[in-house]
Protein backbone atom coordinates (compact mmCIF):
# COMPACT_ATOMS: atom_id res chain seq x y z
CA UNK A 1 0.00 0.00 0.00
CA UNK A 2 1.20 3.48 -0.85
CA UNK A 3 1.22 6.55 1.43
CA UNK A 4 -0.76 9.69 0.73
CA UNK A 5 1.30 12.49 -0.83
CA UNK A 6 2.67 15.17 1.49
CA UNK A 7 0.40 17.90 0.08
CA UNK A 8 -2.79 16.04 1.06
CA UNK A 9 -4.50 17.20 4.26
CA UNK A 10 -7.72 15.37 5.09
CA UNK A 11 -8.95 18.35 7.12
CA UNK A 12 -9.20 20.36 3.87
CA UNK A 13 -11.68 17.92 2.30
CA UNK A 14 -15.01 19.61 1.66
CA UNK A 15 -13.50 23.10 1.58
CA UNK A 16 -14.15 25.19 -1.53
CA UNK A 17 -10.77 26.41 -2.77
CA UNK A 18 -8.54 26.59 -5.80
CA UNK A 19 -6.69 23.41 -6.70
CA UNK A 20 -2.90 23.61 -6.38
CA UNK A 21 -1.97 22.07 -9.70
CA UNK A 22 1.68 23.15 -9.84
CA UNK A 23 2.32 21.89 -6.32
CA UNK A 24 0.58 18.59 -7.12
CA UNK A 25 2.52 18.18 -10.37
CA UNK A 26 5.87 18.68 -8.64
CA UNK A 27 4.92 16.20 -5.93
CA UNK A 28 3.80 13.66 -8.54
CA UNK A 29 7.20 13.54 -10.21
CA UNK A 30 9.00 12.89 -6.92
CA UNK A 31 6.39 10.37 -5.81
CA UNK A 32 6.55 8.38 -9.04
CA UNK A 33 10.31 8.05 -8.77
CA UNK A 34 10.46 7.51 -5.03
CA UNK A 35 7.89 4.72 -5.03
CA UNK A 36 8.80 3.27 -8.45
CA UNK A 37 5.20 3.48 -9.67
CA UNK A 38 4.79 2.00 -13.14
CA UNK A 39 2.65 3.60 -15.86
CA UNK A 40 -0.96 2.44 -15.96
CA UNK A 41 -0.41 0.97 -19.43
CA UNK A 42 1.58 -1.83 -17.80
CA UNK A 43 -1.21 -2.98 -15.48
CA UNK A 44 -1.86 -6.69 -15.85
CA UNK A 45 -5.19 -6.30 -14.04
CA UNK A 46 -6.93 -3.13 -15.17
CA UNK A 47 -8.95 -1.32 -12.51
CA UNK A 48 -11.23 1.66 -13.10
CA UNK A 49 -12.61 3.99 -10.43
CA UNK A 50 -15.91 5.69 -11.32
CA UNK A 51 -16.71 8.77 -9.25
CA UNK A 52 -20.32 9.83 -9.69
CA UNK A 53 -21.11 13.52 -9.14
CA UNK A 54 -18.40 13.98 -6.49
CA UNK A 55 -18.80 17.71 -6.96
CA UNK A 56 -18.87 20.86 -4.86
CA UNK A 57 -22.69 20.94 -5.15
CA UNK A 58 -23.00 17.65 -3.26
CA UNK A 59 -19.76 17.30 -1.27
CA UNK A 60 -19.10 20.72 0.29
CA UNK A 61 -21.02 21.99 3.33
CA UNK A 62 -23.12 25.00 2.46
CA UNK A 63 -23.58 23.99 -1.17
CA UNK A 64 -27.12 23.87 -2.50
CA UNK A 65 -27.38 20.06 -2.60
CA UNK A 66 -24.93 19.07 0.12
CA UNK A 67 -25.38 15.42 1.06
CA UNK A 68 -24.85 14.80 4.79
CA UNK A 69 -22.02 12.31 5.04
CA UNK A 70 -20.38 13.35 1.78
CA UNK A 71 -17.31 14.94 3.40
CA UNK A 72 -16.41 11.74 5.22
CA UNK A 73 -17.24 9.76 2.06
CA UNK A 74 -14.70 11.89 0.20
CA UNK A 75 -12.08 11.43 2.91
CA UNK A 76 -12.47 7.65 2.76
CA UNK A 77 -12.41 7.75 -1.03
CA UNK A 78 -9.22 9.80 -1.10
CA UNK A 79 -7.48 7.51 1.38
CA UNK A 80 -8.51 4.57 -0.84
CA UNK A 81 -7.33 6.27 -4.03
CA UNK A 82 -3.91 7.19 -2.67
CA UNK A 83 -3.40 3.83 -0.97
CA UNK A 84 -4.15 1.97 -4.19
CA UNK A 85 -2.72 4.49 -6.65
CA UNK A 86 -0.40 1.95 -8.23
CA UNK A 87 -3.28 -0.44 -8.96
CA UNK A 88 -5.96 1.96 -10.19
CA UNK A 89 -5.55 2.18 -13.93
CA UNK A 90 -7.89 5.05 -14.82
CA UNK A 91 -10.28 7.47 -13.13
CA UNK A 92 -13.74 8.29 -14.51
CA UNK A 93 -15.89 11.13 -13.18
CA UNK A 94 -19.43 12.20 -14.02
CA UNK A 95 -20.26 15.89 -13.67
CA UNK A 96 -23.84 16.95 -13.07
CA UNK A 97 -24.31 20.03 -15.26
CA UNK A 98 -27.52 22.07 -15.23
CA UNK A 99 -29.13 25.31 -16.29
CA UNK A 100 -31.61 27.55 -14.49
CA UNK A 101 -34.64 26.37 -16.47
CA UNK A 102 -34.89 22.61 -16.07
CA UNK A 103 -37.87 20.42 -15.24
CA UNK A 104 -36.67 19.73 -11.68
CA UNK A 105 -35.90 23.36 -10.75
CA UNK A 106 -38.47 25.71 -9.14
CA UNK A 107 -38.48 27.99 -12.22
CA UNK A 108 -40.18 25.31 -14.33
CA UNK A 109 -43.45 25.08 -12.36
CA UNK A 110 -46.06 27.26 -10.67
CA UNK A 111 -48.87 26.30 -8.33
CA UNK A 112 -52.46 27.48 -8.42
CA UNK A 113 -51.48 30.84 -6.90
CA UNK A 114 -48.68 31.37 -9.44
CA UNK A 115 -45.89 30.70 -6.93
CA UNK A 116 -42.93 28.48 -7.75
CA UNK A 117 -42.74 25.29 -5.66
CA UNK A 118 -40.18 25.11 -2.89
CA UNK A 119 -37.25 22.69 -3.11
CA UNK A 120 -38.11 19.10 -2.17
CA UNK A 121 -41.72 19.52 -3.27
CA UNK A 122 -42.98 16.37 -5.03
CA UNK A 123 -44.73 17.12 -8.33
CA UNK A 124 -46.89 14.08 -8.95
CA UNK A 125 -48.72 13.14 -12.12
CA UNK A 126 -51.98 13.41 -10.19
CA UNK A 127 -51.12 16.96 -9.06
CA UNK A 128 -50.35 18.01 -12.64
CA UNK A 129 -53.53 16.41 -13.98
CA UNK A 130 -55.55 18.16 -11.26
CA UNK A 131 -54.03 21.56 -12.02
CA UNK A 132 -52.23 21.97 -8.69
CA UNK A 133 -48.99 22.43 -10.62
CA UNK A 134 -48.52 23.84 -14.10
CA UNK A 135 -45.36 23.90 -16.19
CA UNK A 136 -44.51 27.34 -17.50
CA UNK A 137 -42.40 25.79 -20.28
CA UNK A 138 -43.26 22.84 -22.52
CA UNK A 139 -46.48 22.07 -20.61
CA UNK A 140 -47.55 19.08 -22.73
CA UNK A 141 -44.12 17.45 -22.58
CA UNK A 142 -43.85 18.18 -18.86
CA UNK A 143 -47.18 16.49 -18.14
CA UNK A 144 -46.08 13.50 -20.21
CA UNK A 145 -42.78 13.44 -18.34
CA UNK A 146 -44.26 13.08 -14.85
CA UNK A 147 -46.54 10.31 -16.09
CA UNK A 148 -43.65 8.38 -17.68
CA UNK A 149 -41.35 8.92 -14.72
CA UNK A 150 -43.87 7.52 -12.26
CA UNK A 151 -44.70 4.64 -14.59
CA UNK A 152 -41.04 3.62 -14.47
CA UNK A 153 -41.44 2.92 -10.75
CA UNK A 154 -38.14 4.61 -9.88
CA UNK A 155 -38.93 8.15 -8.75
CA UNK A 156 -41.57 10.84 -8.41
CA UNK A 157 -40.48 14.20 -9.84
CA UNK A 158 -38.93 16.17 -6.99
CA UNK A 159 -38.15 19.87 -7.15
CA UNK A 160 -34.48 20.35 -6.30
CA UNK A 161 -32.65 23.54 -5.31
CA UNK A 162 -30.80 25.19 -8.18
CA UNK A 163 -27.54 23.28 -8.29
CA UNK A 164 -24.45 22.44 -10.34
CA UNK A 165 -25.19 25.24 -12.80
CA UNK A 166 -22.98 25.46 -15.89
CA UNK A 167 -20.36 28.13 -15.28
CA UNK A 168 -20.74 27.95 -11.49
CA UNK A 169 -18.34 26.81 -8.80
CA UNK A 170 -20.73 24.07 -7.67
CA UNK A 171 -20.25 22.17 -10.91
CA UNK A 172 -16.56 21.57 -10.20
CA UNK A 173 -15.21 18.35 -8.76
CA UNK A 174 -14.60 18.56 -5.00
CA UNK A 175 -11.16 20.30 -4.84
CA UNK A 176 -9.26 17.57 -2.96
CA UNK A 177 -10.57 15.03 -5.47
CA UNK A 178 -9.49 17.32 -8.30
CA UNK A 179 -5.95 17.29 -6.92
CA UNK A 180 -6.08 13.51 -6.54
CA UNK A 181 -7.18 13.16 -10.17
CA UNK A 182 -4.30 15.35 -11.35
CA UNK A 183 -1.87 13.46 -9.13
CA UNK A 184 -3.03 10.05 -10.37
CA UNK A 185 -2.87 11.24 -13.96
CA UNK A 186 0.74 12.39 -13.66
CA UNK A 187 2.04 9.53 -11.52
CA UNK A 188 0.43 6.85 -13.67
CA UNK A 189 0.46 8.59 -17.08
CA UNK A 190 -3.29 8.07 -17.40
CA UNK A 191 -5.66 10.89 -18.30
CA UNK A 192 -8.90 10.92 -16.27
CA UNK A 193 -12.16 10.86 -18.19
CA UNK A 194 -14.94 13.34 -17.40
CA UNK A 195 -18.54 12.83 -18.48
CA UNK A 196 -20.97 15.78 -18.29
CA UNK A 197 -24.63 14.92 -17.79
CA UNK A 198 -27.92 16.66 -17.12
CA UNK A 199 -28.12 19.48 -19.68
CA UNK A 200 -31.37 18.26 -21.30
CA UNK A 201 -34.07 20.59 -19.96
CA UNK A 202 -37.09 18.28 -20.06
CA UNK A 203 -35.72 15.26 -18.23
CA UNK A 204 -33.73 14.39 -15.16
CA UNK A 205 -30.42 12.61 -15.75
CA UNK A 206 -29.46 10.97 -12.52
CA UNK A 207 -27.56 8.22 -14.29
CA UNK A 208 -24.40 9.05 -16.19
CA UNK A 209 -25.46 6.43 -18.74
CA UNK A 210 -28.96 7.61 -19.74
CA UNK A 211 -31.68 10.16 -18.92
CA UNK A 212 -34.63 9.09 -16.79
CA UNK A 213 -37.04 9.53 -19.72
CA UNK A 214 -35.63 9.09 -23.19
CA UNK A 215 -38.52 10.29 -25.36
CA UNK A 216 -41.25 12.93 -25.03
CA UNK A 217 -43.81 13.99 -27.59
CA UNK A 218 -42.22 11.68 -30.13
CA UNK A 219 -38.89 13.50 -29.76
CA UNK A 220 -35.81 11.64 -28.57
CA UNK A 221 -34.17 13.21 -25.51
CA UNK A 222 -31.23 10.88 -25.22
CA UNK A 223 -30.08 7.31 -25.39
CA UNK A 224 -28.06 4.84 -23.38
CA UNK A 225 -24.37 5.73 -23.58
CA UNK A 226 -23.08 2.44 -24.99
CA UNK A 227 -19.62 3.88 -25.60
CA UNK A 228 -19.11 4.75 -21.92
CA UNK A 229 -20.51 1.40 -20.79
CA UNK A 230 -18.18 -0.42 -23.17
CA UNK A 231 -15.23 1.63 -21.91
CA UNK A 232 -16.02 0.63 -18.32
CA UNK A 233 -16.54 -3.07 -18.94
CA UNK A 234 -13.23 -3.22 -20.79
CA UNK A 235 -11.65 -3.08 -17.32
CA UNK A 236 -11.29 -6.12 -15.09
CA UNK A 237 -12.93 -4.27 -12.19
CA UNK A 238 -14.84 -1.02 -11.77
CA UNK A 239 -15.07 0.55 -8.30
CA UNK A 240 -17.93 3.03 -7.83
CA UNK A 241 -18.23 5.92 -5.36
CA UNK A 242 -19.89 9.34 -5.21
CA UNK A 243 -23.19 11.08 -4.53
CA UNK A 244 -25.89 10.48 -3.89
CA UNK A 245 -26.48 6.84 -3.04
CA UNK A 246 -30.24 7.34 -3.43
CA UNK A 247 -30.13 9.05 -6.81
CA UNK A 248 -27.20 9.42 -9.21
CA UNK A 249 -25.15 6.49 -7.91
CA UNK A 250 -28.21 4.28 -7.73
CA UNK A 251 -29.54 5.29 -11.16
CA UNK A 252 -26.17 4.65 -12.80
CA UNK A 253 -25.90 1.20 -11.23
CA UNK A 254 -29.46 0.37 -12.26
CA UNK A 255 -28.58 1.23 -15.85
CA UNK A 256 -25.49 -0.96 -15.58
CA UNK A 257 -27.64 -3.83 -14.32
CA UNK A 258 -30.18 -3.39 -17.12
CA UNK A 259 -27.52 -3.34 -19.82
CA UNK A 260 -25.60 -6.27 -18.36
CA UNK A 261 -28.79 -8.32 -18.13
CA UNK A 262 -29.29 -7.81 -21.86
CA UNK A 263 -25.68 -8.65 -22.76
CA UNK A 264 -24.22 -10.99 -20.15
CA UNK A 265 -25.23 -10.95 -16.47
CA UNK A 266 -21.70 -12.05 -15.53
CA UNK A 267 -20.54 -8.51 -16.37
CA UNK A 268 -22.06 -7.37 -13.08
CA UNK A 269 -19.28 -9.18 -11.23
CA UNK A 270 -16.87 -6.53 -12.51
CA UNK A 271 -18.60 -3.80 -10.51
CA UNK A 272 -17.65 -3.06 -6.90
CA UNK A 273 -19.71 -0.55 -4.91
CA UNK A 274 -17.70 1.25 -2.22
CA UNK A 275 -20.51 1.35 0.33
CA UNK A 276 -18.71 3.68 2.75
CA UNK A 277 -17.98 6.20 -0.02
CA UNK A 278 -21.57 7.16 -0.84
CA UNK A 279 -24.50 8.54 1.17
CA UNK A 280 -28.21 9.03 0.43
CA UNK A 281 -30.08 12.28 0.21
CA UNK A 282 -31.95 12.70 3.51
CA UNK A 283 -35.71 12.39 3.54
CA UNK A 284 -37.46 15.77 3.67
CA UNK A 285 -38.59 17.00 7.08
CA UNK A 286 -42.19 15.84 6.82
CA UNK A 287 -44.31 13.68 9.07
CA UNK A 288 -45.09 11.17 7.87
CA UNK A 289 -42.45 10.94 5.14
CA UNK A 290 -44.08 9.93 1.84
CA UNK A 291 -42.67 6.53 0.77
CA UNK A 292 -41.47 7.98 -2.56
CA UNK A 293 -39.38 10.57 -0.66
CA UNK A 294 -37.86 8.25 1.95
CA UNK A 295 -34.57 8.33 0.10
CA UNK A 296 -32.41 6.39 2.61
CA UNK A 297 -34.90 3.52 2.73
CA UNK A 298 -35.25 3.41 -1.06
CA UNK A 299 -31.47 3.42 -1.49
CA UNK A 300 -30.89 0.58 0.97
CA UNK A 301 -33.56 -1.57 -0.65
CA UNK A 302 -32.23 -0.94 -4.15
CA UNK A 303 -28.62 -1.64 -3.15
CA UNK A 304 -29.69 -4.97 -1.69
CA UNK A 305 -31.25 -5.78 -5.06
CA UNK A 306 -28.06 -4.81 -6.90
CA UNK A 307 -26.01 -7.04 -4.65
CA UNK A 308 -28.42 -9.92 -5.18
CA UNK A 309 -28.14 -9.37 -8.94
CA UNK A 310 -24.38 -9.97 -8.82
CA UNK A 311 -22.67 -6.65 -8.04
CA UNK A 312 -20.01 -6.67 -5.33
CA UNK A 313 -20.12 -4.45 -2.25
CA UNK A 314 -16.88 -3.47 -0.50
CA UNK A 315 -15.50 -0.89 1.87
CA UNK A 316 -12.65 1.51 1.21
CA UNK A 317 -10.60 -0.23 3.90
CA UNK A 318 -10.84 -3.62 2.15
CA UNK A 319 -7.92 -4.76 0.02
CA UNK A 320 -8.53 -4.50 -3.69
CA UNK A 321 -9.86 -7.77 -5.03
CA UNK A 322 -7.11 -9.98 -6.49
Amino acid sequence: MLPAPAFYDSSDVGAVRLERTSLVAAAAEDYRRGHAVAPAARDAIRVAALGIDAQVAFCCPGASMFVPGAVDDCRRTLAWLYRNLDRITQLFFSLDTHRVFQIFHPSWWVDESGAHPAPFTPVTAEAVRGGRFRAVRHPAESAEYVEKLEASGKYVLTIWPYHALAGGVERALEPALTEAAVFHSLVRSAEPRFEAKGAQATTESYSVLAPEVRELGGRRLGAFDAALFDALIAFDRVYVFGQAKSHCVLATLRDVRERAAALDPRLLRKFWILEDATSPMPAPARAPVPPALDFPRLADAAFAELRAAGMNVARTTDPLAP
